[in-house]
Protein backbone atom coordinates (compact mmCIF):
# COMPACT_ATOMS: atom_id res chain seq x y z
CA UNK A 1 0.00 0.00 0.00
CA UNK A 2 1.09 3.18 -0.89
CA UNK A 3 -0.04 6.67 1.25
CA UNK A 4 0.44 9.92 -0.27
CA UNK A 5 -0.62 12.48 1.71
CA UNK A 6 0.15 16.63 1.34
CA UNK A 7 -2.07 19.94 1.47
CA UNK A 8 -5.24 20.05 -0.65
CA UNK A 9 -4.69 21.19 -4.19
CA UNK A 10 -0.71 20.79 -3.72
CA UNK A 11 -0.73 17.58 -6.59
CA UNK A 12 -1.39 14.46 -5.21
CA UNK A 13 -3.46 13.46 -7.69
CA UNK A 14 -1.24 14.80 -10.39
CA UNK A 15 1.55 12.91 -8.65
CA UNK A 16 -0.36 10.07 -8.47
CA UNK A 17 -1.01 9.99 -12.15
CA UNK A 18 2.55 10.26 -13.22
CA UNK A 19 4.15 8.10 -10.55
CA UNK A 20 2.14 4.86 -11.84
CA UNK A 21 1.98 6.15 -15.61
CA UNK A 22 -1.93 6.04 -15.28
CA UNK A 23 -2.38 7.05 -18.42
CA UNK A 24 -1.56 3.91 -20.05
CA UNK A 25 -2.10 1.76 -16.70
CA UNK A 26 -6.04 -0.15 -16.26
CA UNK A 27 -6.98 1.39 -12.87
CA UNK A 28 -9.73 2.10 -11.06
CA UNK A 29 -9.54 5.65 -8.95
CA UNK A 30 -12.29 6.05 -6.34
CA UNK A 31 -13.23 9.61 -5.11
CA UNK A 32 -14.72 11.23 -2.15
CA UNK A 33 -14.53 14.41 -3.84
CA UNK A 34 -16.67 12.79 -7.13
CA UNK A 35 -18.91 11.39 -4.32
CA UNK A 36 -17.88 8.04 -4.69
CA UNK A 37 -19.22 5.52 -2.40
CA UNK A 38 -15.91 3.92 0.56
CA UNK A 39 -15.35 0.49 -0.85
CA UNK A 40 -15.36 -1.82 2.37
CA UNK A 41 -13.95 -4.91 0.02
CA UNK A 42 -12.33 -4.18 -3.48
CA UNK A 43 -12.26 -7.82 -4.64
CA UNK A 44 -15.10 -6.74 -7.20
CA UNK A 45 -12.35 -5.00 -8.80
CA UNK A 46 -10.26 -7.78 -9.42
CA UNK A 47 -9.34 -6.94 -13.04
CA UNK A 48 -7.69 -3.94 -12.05
CA UNK A 49 -4.01 -4.06 -10.71
CA UNK A 50 -4.22 -0.43 -9.47
CA UNK A 51 -6.54 1.05 -7.64
CA UNK A 52 -6.65 4.67 -6.05
CA UNK A 53 -8.64 5.65 -3.41
CA UNK A 54 -8.72 9.44 -2.64
CA UNK A 55 -9.87 11.61 -0.41
CA UNK A 56 -9.72 9.64 2.66
CA UNK A 57 -10.40 12.55 5.00
CA UNK A 58 -14.13 13.25 3.58
CA UNK A 59 -15.19 9.90 4.14
CA UNK A 60 -13.74 10.28 7.69
CA UNK A 61 -15.68 13.24 8.23
CA UNK A 62 -18.69 12.04 7.33
CA UNK A 63 -18.57 9.28 9.31
CA UNK A 64 -17.25 11.47 12.44
CA UNK A 65 -20.18 12.95 13.11
CA UNK A 66 -22.01 9.59 13.94
CA UNK A 67 -19.91 7.73 15.81
CA UNK A 68 -17.48 7.71 18.58
CA UNK A 69 -13.94 8.18 17.68
CA UNK A 70 -12.73 4.48 18.92
CA UNK A 71 -14.95 2.68 16.85
CA UNK A 72 -14.49 4.54 13.59
CA UNK A 73 -10.96 4.24 14.36
CA UNK A 74 -11.57 0.22 14.57
CA UNK A 75 -13.58 0.61 11.30
CA UNK A 76 -11.25 2.29 9.46
CA UNK A 77 -8.63 -0.42 10.56
CA UNK A 78 -10.75 -3.33 9.60
CA UNK A 79 -11.55 -1.82 6.40
CA UNK A 80 -7.69 -1.19 5.76
CA UNK A 81 -6.81 -5.04 6.50
CA UNK A 82 -9.80 -6.22 4.17
CA UNK A 83 -7.82 -3.62 1.22
CA UNK A 84 -4.37 -5.19 2.51
CA UNK A 85 -5.63 -8.70 2.22
CA UNK A 86 -7.09 -8.03 -1.60
CA UNK A 87 -3.60 -6.06 -2.66
CA UNK A 88 -1.68 -8.84 -1.09
CA UNK A 89 -3.15 -11.88 -3.03
CA UNK A 90 -1.70 -10.74 -6.27
CA UNK A 91 1.97 -9.33 -6.59
CA UNK A 92 0.72 -6.93 -9.50
CA UNK A 93 -1.61 -5.59 -6.99
CA UNK A 94 -1.07 -1.90 -5.85
CA UNK A 95 -3.63 0.04 -3.34
CA UNK A 96 -2.67 3.98 -3.00
CA UNK A 97 -4.25 6.11 -0.62
CA UNK A 98 -4.19 9.64 -0.92
CA UNK A 99 -5.28 12.31 2.13
CA UNK A 100 -5.07 15.85 2.23
CA UNK A 101 -3.52 16.83 5.25
CA UNK A 102 -6.27 18.98 7.01
CA UNK A 103 -5.78 22.29 9.23
CA UNK A 104 -1.88 22.06 8.55
CA UNK A 105 -1.15 21.28 12.15
CA UNK A 106 -3.83 24.57 13.56
CA UNK A 107 -6.31 23.80 15.94
CA UNK A 108 -9.77 24.44 14.64
CA UNK A 109 -12.15 26.34 17.03
CA UNK A 110 -15.43 24.19 16.30
CA UNK A 111 -15.51 20.42 18.47
CA UNK A 112 -16.61 19.00 15.49
CA UNK A 113 -13.95 20.03 13.17
CA UNK A 114 -11.15 19.14 16.19
CA UNK A 115 -12.47 15.91 16.44
CA UNK A 116 -12.45 15.35 12.83
CA UNK A 117 -9.00 16.05 12.51
CA UNK A 118 -8.11 14.36 15.23
CA UNK A 119 -10.02 10.72 14.30
CA UNK A 120 -8.12 11.67 10.30
CA UNK A 121 -5.12 12.14 12.35
CA UNK A 122 -5.08 8.61 13.97
CA UNK A 123 -6.44 7.36 11.07
CA UNK A 124 -3.44 8.26 8.95
CA UNK A 125 -1.23 6.91 11.41
CA UNK A 126 -2.34 3.70 10.93
CA UNK A 127 -2.54 4.02 7.05
CA UNK A 128 1.54 4.95 7.57
CA UNK A 129 1.91 2.39 9.94
CA UNK A 130 0.61 -0.67 7.43
CA UNK A 131 1.79 1.39 4.16
CA UNK A 132 5.34 0.19 2.20
CA UNK A 133 5.56 3.11 1.20
CA UNK A 134 4.36 7.10 1.73
CA UNK A 135 4.96 10.53 -0.07
CA UNK A 136 4.18 13.94 1.41
CA UNK A 137 3.34 16.21 -2.28
CA UNK A 138 3.27 19.86 -1.33
CA UNK A 139 3.28 21.80 -4.24
CA UNK A 140 3.67 19.13 -7.10
CA UNK A 141 7.15 18.14 -4.83
CA UNK A 142 7.26 14.68 -3.40
CA UNK A 143 9.13 14.44 -0.10
CA UNK A 144 9.58 10.39 0.39
CA UNK A 145 8.41 9.39 4.37
CA UNK A 146 8.62 6.08 3.89
CA UNK A 147 10.48 3.65 1.77
CA UNK A 148 9.40 0.00 0.72
CA UNK A 149 11.29 -2.27 3.77
CA UNK A 150 11.08 0.22 6.25
CA UNK A 151 9.28 -0.45 8.85
CA UNK A 152 6.04 1.35 10.17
Amino acid sequence: MHFVTGGAYNGKAKWIREQYRLTSAPHLWLSAYNNDKLPETLYHWSDNNIVIIEGIEQWIKAGAGSSEPEALLEEWTEILKVWLDWENMNPQRKLILAGTDITKGIVPTLESDRKWRDITGWVYQRIMGLADEADLVWYGVSLKLKEKGQRG
